[in-house]
């Protein structure tokens, strides 16, 4: 594989995992079961929404559209759910599902990353399935870090994160 394609899966498989993961667990942390499902007003989701959607895209973009492995996804669940599911549950899925993508990921070869895949109606390159999922992932890892500090009114001091990312 060339430096620039092994560089793309390397750091987004880093993201994934070893960043974005760490301070979604550390922000989830500090809070209770009750604060999970707590969203500021109707139009916005809770943290237990977007952690089930979290898991729903990363099963439906890597593991079953990158991967072709089978996954099951009910996307207006995601955000209809407020049956009370633990912090912990949550976690445990969304953990699993990236295991899950991380291990299709160690699969990906050069070839694959410029081959078309059809996601929900889109008609992606397997790079821009992954890209969509690591800026997807991002934005929703800052919202549920925003939500847990308006519960909490804390600084969660996510640059003490023993898994920091390193530079490529």
């Amino acid at each position: 594989m060339s430096d620039a394609g092994g560089a793309f899966l390397k750091k987004s498989r880093k993201l994934l995992l070893q960043d974005f993961l760490p301070k979604i667990e550390r922000a989830v942390s500090v809070l209770h079961d009750d604060d999970i499902w707590w969203r500021p007003n109707d139009a916005s989701n809770s943290i237990g929404n977007l952690l089930l959607h979290l898991s729903g895209n990363v099963a439906m973009w890597i593991v079953g559209g990158v991967g072709s492995r089978p996954f099951e996804r009910n996307r207006q669940q995601e955000f209809d759910e407020r049956t009370h599911i633990s912090a912990t549950e949550l976690l445990r899925r969304l953990r699993a599902t990236l295991e899950q993508a991380d291990e299709v990921l160690s699969f990906v070869t050069e070839a694959d990353l410029l081959s078309r895949r059809q996601i929900q109606s889109y008609d992606v390159t397997v790079l821009d399935a992954i890209y969509h999922v690591v800026e997807h992932f991002a934005m929703h890892t800052g919202q549920i870090i925003l939500l847990s500090k308006a519960r909490t009114g804390n600084d969660l001091k996510l640059w003490q994160q023993p898994a920091a990312p390193t530079p490529l």
